[in-house]
């Protein structure tokens, strides 16, 4: 059944949190507020199980992925020497 409802600021606020938390559309989560409210029970539904899907990282041959933590730790002692040197010429 279409029709037309106007919300109030702080409903339409709190039906606008309620899509957020549950992932929902406006009118999932509209409909599952007025079963909740009109029924004085809430309404549970089972949540898909989140599954991550392992991709490749897709680098080049010929780099290793360890490299990137040995140039990251360079980069931050050239910064920290650079600091320092600044910092002794003031």
């Amino acid at each position: 059944m279409r029709t037309t409802v106007t919300l109030e600021k702080d409903v339409e606020r709190m039906l606008r949190d309620a899509m957020h938390r549950s992932r929902k559309s406006f009118k999932q989560a509209l409909n599952a507020a007025l079963r909740t409210g009109l029924s004085g029970k809430p309404v549970q539904h089972k949540a898909r199980r989140f599954v991550v899907q392992a991709r490749p990282m897709g680098l080049r041959a010929g780099l290793d992925p360890a490299g990137f933590n040995k140039l990251a730790d360079e980069l931050e002692v050239d910064a920290f020497l650079e600091k320092h040197t600044r910092a002794r010429r003031s």
